[in-house]
């Protein structure tokens, strides 16, 4: 693939709105997807890599891509109720329910908190502090690391 197809292609992709397109001509696989600055990004293939010139604005290697810049944040005071696994973070048991916690809301030690969905198991996750939630970390229906920061109490 050349790159006036490429840069065609990436025109397209900035013309059109859409978020991603991948193609794929015999071994050679380009897949460009916009960013929230709107730039398109670029995944080559290491054989397209090699007859592009290097310094090419949204070019990333096709291991994956790059991992965005963690900003400083500060330091959350208080007591942090952490994942205990792996899964999907819900704040209420079904979607049309209230949720179990919302910012604000006195909670005891024991108390459910949130459930995560981990193999197809609902797990319900307990406070271990009794206090007044100052932040829930998580937004609805993310996956969460094991040790992941849900909760901030006080």
């Amino acid at each position: 693939m050349d790159l006036r197809k490429l840069k065609k292609l990436i025109d397209l992709v900035q013309e059109s709105g859409i978020g991603e397109i991948e193609i794929t001509e015999g071994e050679e696989k380009v897949r460009i997807s916009r960013q929230l600055a709107q730039q398109p990004m670029l995944m080559a293939t290491p054989a397209m890599q090699a007859m592009m010139p290097q310094g090419m604005p949204g070019l990333a290697p096709a291991t994956g891509p790059s991992a965005p810049a963690a900003a400083a944040a500060p330091e959350p005071t208080g007591h942090t109720v952490k994942s205990p696994m792996v899964g999907t973070f819900y704040r209420a048991p079904s979607p049309g329910s209230p949720p179990f916690s919302e910012v604000g809301q006195s909670v005891t030690k024991g108390q459910t908190l949130c459930i995560i969905e981990a193999m197809k198991l609902l797990n319900e996750i307990e406070s271990d502090a009794s206090g007044t939630i100052k932040a829930i970390l998580v937004e609805n229906g993310q996956p969460v690391e094991y040790g992941q920061p849900l909760f901030l109490i006080e």
